[in-house]
Formats: structure tokens, C-alpha cells, sequence
């Protein structure tokens, strides 16, 4: 027992000098490389990323995204969560960049964002509840698996950003939702093409036609003021052109007495009334040329009339004499005779001619005024 004690005492003690020999001999290895570390994905190619400030609460969000749904259908996430009253819910909306993370994590999911301008973009509905307010964000996306069939698909979490007071952004992100697609036709055995849907009349926005209209609108409104301008211009009180100035008295009764002698009533035998119509022609002759109504005046009154005039008129007696003899042919039925009837007219005419006033000089200047009296004669 002893000696079999000792010979595995030896062995174990010759074990390790056999080992330590060969390392000695042979070159020392080098040291081992530490493995590469494991390739991050870069922010770009990562999914969304929640970006906190410091010290705040994230905010709690309620989700809501379907359980089913058909292929080319829209599938509406509807999110709701609280925040501050001066905060808003995607400031900018809800688009990504062709190259961001998000965006082809979107992809590979085999989802997509329907274009905004056809009426399926995002929605945010926001209420102010005393000092709460809550914002409900709805987002559509279009489900497109790459093969035909059921498929469970995951829609991956999606960033909500929320512009603070300050200014700074915070992005929250959703939670992943799994959802089954099934095709449209996958109910359907044997399913058939559809024919195409009846055609819808063209509508097209006449651009061009609808400015021509105003432009012809507005023109006509225009010309319509215009005409009634016009018409109301033409239509005003024009001042009345003042009468032509009255014709000289002498004038007017040389011209009578000339109509009187080619008239042939004395070649008719009708002398009275010849007589009455030269008298008449001086009446209102010298009515007229001297300022008064001679056809409505007595013989007196004309007379007194004459005398009054200033200077004296220089026919006078001879106008006395005649209306004395007309007084007598019309009063007291005194028939003339026909030499008296050319003596009358004869008589008439030179009245007429003596008492034409003289023609005033052209360069004939106005009376010159009385001189002013000296101061010294007026002060004594």
C-alpha cells in the first residue's frame, strides 16, 4: 500500500515537468485578438428612438390599430395621449425621408404611407379639458405583403414628436402592432377578374375661361357705370344761351314804316286805316326809345312824357302836330285823304330820322373822372 502510495506520487510529479518541456522548446504564442465588437446599427438604419428631456415623464399613450384587415386597404393608428396646453402634436405632420430608419423599417414591415395630399393624412384632434389637454393622432397606412395569402404582419413602432414651449422636440414612440392581411379574394374560390368600374366623367378646371368670365363681368359692370355716367352728363341742365340783344327802336320802326308804304293801302282806298297804322308805328317808337309804353299812353301822357325828357327833343312840335291829327282821324272819324296819308308817312319818317340818337366813337374813352381837391384846399 505504501509503495503503490509513492509510485503515483512520482507519476503525478512527472506529469508537469513533461508538459513544461515541450513549452520550452517551442516559440510562446502570440496573444489572442480580442473578438470585433458587434456592428450598432447607425441612427439612420435603427427604428424610432424616443428622445426625453431630462427629468420629464414620458407621457402615457393610448393605442388603438386593428386586429384584421384586407391587402390595399387603409388601416387607421389612432394614438392619444396628454400633454401640457402650450404643447403641439406633430408640429411639422408625419412624413418620413425616403432614407430614414423609420421609413424602411416601415417597409420591410410591408406597410405604407398613403400620400397625404389624397385625403388620408394624418389627423390630430386636439381638446383642452380645464388644465388637461389630449391630442388624437390618426394615421393611416396601406398594408402590401410581398406574396399572395394570410400573412402576420407587424406594424413597428413609429415616432409621435411633440414640440414643447420651449421649443424643443420630443418623440415618443409607439407601441408594435401585429395585425393578420388577408387578400381581398383569399374568401373566394376560383376568383375571376372584375370587369372595370363604369367610366366617370372628366371634370376639368377651365383656368382660363373662369378669368374670362370675371374679366367680362367686371368689364360689363364697369361699362354699365360708365353708360350711366354718360347718360346722366348729357342729361344735365345746360345754362339757357342768354336772348340776342334787343334790335334799336329806329330800326324796328324804319323797318315798319318801309313795309307800310310797299303795302298798297292807299292804292286800296283804305286811308284810315294806312293813318292808324303809321301812328301806331310812331307810338310805340317813341315809347320804346324813350322809356315808355307809347301804345298803352293818351296822347296827354306822351306828350307829358316828351316834355320831361332831358335834353329837349328837337322834333317836338312836329310830334305834337301829328298825334293831334291822328287824334282827329281816329276820334272823330276824320277821313284822310291820300296825299295826307303820304304826308303822314313822310312825317313819320322824319321824326324818326331827327331823333336817332349819334353814334358813339369807337376809341371814344369814358368822361374823365373829377379830380381830387388838394389837401391843403380841403383842410381849409
Amino acid at each position: 500500500m505504501r509503495a503503490a502510495g509513492l509510485f503515483l506520487a512520482l507519476a503525478a510529479a512527472a506529469v508537469p515537468a513533461q508538459a513544461q518541456a515541450p513549452a520550452a522548446s517551442s516559440p510562446p504564442a502570440a496573444p489572442s485578438a480580442a473578438p470585433p465588437p458587434a456592428a450598432t446599427p447607425s441612427e439612420s438604419e435603427a427604428g424610432c428612438i424616443e428622445k426625453l428631456p431630462a427629468g420629464k415623464a414620458r407621457p402615457t399613450l393610448t393605442e388603438s390599430f386593428p386586429q384584421r384587415g384586407l391587402s390595399g386597404h387603409a388601416l387607421r393608428l389612432v394614438v392619444t395621449l396628454g400633454h401640457g396646453p402650450a404643447e403641439t402634436v406633430l408640429p411639422t405632420g408625419f412624413r418620413f425621408q425616403p432614407e430614414a430608419g423609420e421609413a424602411k423599417a416601415l417597409k420591410q414591415a410591408g406597410f405604407i404611407l398613403p400620400n397625404p395630399e389624397g385625403g388620408a393624412g394624418p389627423k390630430v384632434e386636439r381638446k383642452d379639458d380645464g388644465g388637461t389637454t389630449k391630442s388624437k393622432v390618426t394615421i393611416s397606412f396601406v398594408a402590401l405583403p410581398k406574396e399572395v395569402g394570410r400573412h402576420l404582419l407587424t406594424l413597428p413602432p413609429l415616432p409621435i414628436t411633440v414640440a414643447r414651449a420651449s421649443g424643443d422636440l420630443v418623440t415618443l414612440c409607439t407601441q408594435p402592432h401585429s395585425i393578420v392581411i388577408e387578400d381581398p379574394t383569399s374568401s373566394t374560390p376560383n376568383p375571376k377578374p372584375k370587369d372595370n368600374p363604369p367610366p366617370r366623367s372628366q371634370r376639368e378646371e377651365w383656368t382660363f375661361l373662369k378669368q374670362a368670365v370675371s374679366i367680362g363681368a367686371f368689364a360689363l359692370v364697369v361699362g354699365a357705370l360708365l353708360a350711366w355716367l354718360v347718360g346722366r352728363w348729357l342729361k344735365r341742365p345746360r345754362p339757357v344761351p342768354p336772348p340776342p340783344p334787343p334790335r334799336p327802336p329806329w330800326e324796328v320802326a324804319f323797318e315798319s314804316l318801309h313795309d307800310l308804304r310797299h303795302a298798297g293801302l292807299t292804292r286800296e282806298g283804305r286811308f284810315a286805316e294806312h293813318f292808324d297804322r303809321v301812328s301806331d308805328i310812331l307810338r310805340r317808337y317813341l315809347g320804346d326809345r324813350y322809356g315808355f309804353d307809347g301804345l298803352e299812353s293818351t296822347t296827354r301822357e306822351m306828350l307829358g312824357e316828351l316834355r320831361a325828357t332831358t335834353p329837349r327833343i328837337p322834333v317836338l312840335d312836329e310830334i305834337e302836330r301829328f298825334l293831334r291829327q291822328a287824334d282827329l282821324v281816329k276820334f272823330a272819324r276824320l277821313t284822310p285823304t291820300e296825299p295826307e296819308c303820304s304826308t303822314a308817312l313822310g312825317e313819320a319818317e322824319l321824326i324818326v330820322e331827327r331823333t336817332v340818337p349819334p353814334p358813339m366813337p369807337a376809341n371814344a374813352a369814358p368822361p374823365p373822372a373829377a379830380a381830387e381837391e388838394p389837401e391843403d384846399e380841403k383842410d381849409g
